[in-house]
Order: structure tokens, then sequence, then C-alpha cells
């Protein structure tokens, strides 16, 4: 999984640095694991604008993911590594023994006819998944569960990881890359290894076309708006903003927004590193 850089034939590729997408072994997905994806270009329901800089880009359909991974010690085999136009990530996809096709994500090092298998008692090898209580201790995880049943939903995207520091009573200890230290019920599954394409943060776009691709319009800043289009606005010249707030109000820059009744904080043992 490395990085791709071209020479300056022109300005746009210049400063163009992507995947080489050597991992990648279709550019066909399945098609019974798609459905539509409709893009709202930020409106809502009445037609108006609720979040600004949406619009345009590809047209994308939506790959299913299995992210319960419920279907217990039943082998599967990984047919492909697939590139997702919806996630940072790599999508691999498998299928069981009974014939039942799925999309999981990839995780780093996963090849093409590898087998995988979920379920408790399982072995705690890269891409299986498995319940918090049977991982050994130090194990690099990632996709796990925060209640148990639900499906993934800590470390998703491209590169990521937690590390499964310890368990007490009911409860595990994981370290993520932030510096957060936290809780979550050892029943909670979570698959072994990281996620693929941990390169994903060294890619640059090159131009600004390629942002527009991906349905994100130019972004302005508030300082250079009116007054009252924006708190940071207004004054002669290049008069200085302010102190930084959203066009709301809503502070910026150090202001804490985490609500401090929120349920999970019992389960954040150390909060991340600033």
């Amino acid at each position: 999984m490395a990085i791709k850089k071209y020479k300056p034939t022109t300005p746009g590729q210049r400063n163009k640095a992507i995947s080489s997408f050597e991992e990648i072994t279709t550019n066909k997905p399945y098609k019974k694991l798609l459905v539509p994806l409709k893009s709202s270009g930020g409106r809502n329901n009445t037609g108006q604008m609720t979040v600004r800089y949406i619009g345009g880009g590809h047209k994308r359909m939506y790959r299913l993911i299995d992210f319960l991974r419920v279907k217990d010690n039943v082998p599967a085999t990984v047919l492909t590594i697939e590139y997702d136009p919806n996630r940072s990530a790599r999508i691999a996809l498998i299928q069981y023994e009974d014939g039942q096709k799925s999309y999981i994500i990839a995780p780093n090092g996963l090849k093409v006819g590898q087998t995988v298998v979920s379920g408790a008692g399982v072995a705690p090898e890269v891409g299986n998944c498995l319940p918090l209580s049977d991982i050994p201790v130090g194990t690099l995880v990632h996709a796990i569960e925060l209640r148990p049943g639900q499906g993934a939903a800590m470390a998703r995207s491209a590169g990521t990881y937690a590390q499964l520091a310890a368990r007490e009573g009911n409860y595990a200890i994981l370290r993520l890359p932030s510096g957060e230290t936290r809780m979550v019920p050892v029943t909670c599954r979570a698959t072994v290894g990281t996620v693929s394409n941990p390169d994903h943060n060294l890619e640059s776009a090159g131009k600004a076309g390629r942002s527009r691709w991906l349905g994100r319009r130019p972004h302005n800043r508030g300082v250079v708006m009116n007054h009252h289009d924006h708190p940071m606005g207004g004054g002669e010249g290049r008069a200085s903003g302010g102190h930084p707030r959203s066009r709301k109000g809503l502070p910026a820059k150090g202001y804490k927004t985490r609500n401090p009744k929120a349920v999970s904080n019992k389960f954040i043992i150390e909060r991340r590193k600033k």
C-alpha cells in the first residue's frame, strides 16, 4: 500500500500524491451488495440548506458492509480486496462455506484466498472477529463494538486501531492512538489487526478539482465575510477576525463542547492528549 507521486507535467500533477491501489484485486463490485446512495447537496426535506459546502461530486453506490459479523464458526474465504468510494479503508468480499457473500472492512495484510471466521473461541488471527474476552492482552484490534450487538462503531477508518491494554472484571481497557483510554464491555466484539490503507493520511489531492469530485465545494473563511454574515467578518481591509467562533457564534479553538453529563464519561479513564 504505497503512495504514488507524479511528475509535474501539469500544475495539478505537481503536488499530487495518491494511493497506488496495488492491493486492489478487482474493479467490479458485487452487485447484490450495492444500494443507491442519494446525494442531499446539504439540503433537508424542505429544500433548505442546512450544511454548507456540500454538493456535486461523482455518483456512487453504497456497499453494504457487515459490521456485526454474527455468522459464527462458519469459515469464510476472501474473494477480493476492493476500493470503496464511501470510506478511506479498503473492503474485502468474503464468501462463507454455505455460499453467502458479504463485505467486511479489510484489515492490513489480508490476502485473497485467506480464511476468516467469527465467534467466541476462534483463533485471534488477522481478520477474525471475536469477543474482547477471548483476545490476548496487547493485541491490536479494529472495528470495535461499544455495546454488545451494536456492530462495529470504533476504529473503522484507514490505518486506525486500538490496543487491548488490560481486562478488569466485565470490562476491557482499550488504548487508542489519540491517547484516550476507555473501558468497553468484554462481551463486545472486535476484529484482530489494523485497518487497511495506512498511508491514506499521506495522500495529497494536488488540485481543487479532486475535492469537487468528492462532493466538497469551496469553503470560504469567516474573516472575509461581511459583519452581518459572520461574527468574525467586517472591518476595513484585512482586519482581524476577533475571537475565533463559528457562524452561529459558538467559540472555537479550545472551547469545550462535550456534554459534562454524557453517559459515556464513566467509561473514559483518560481523555485524549491535546
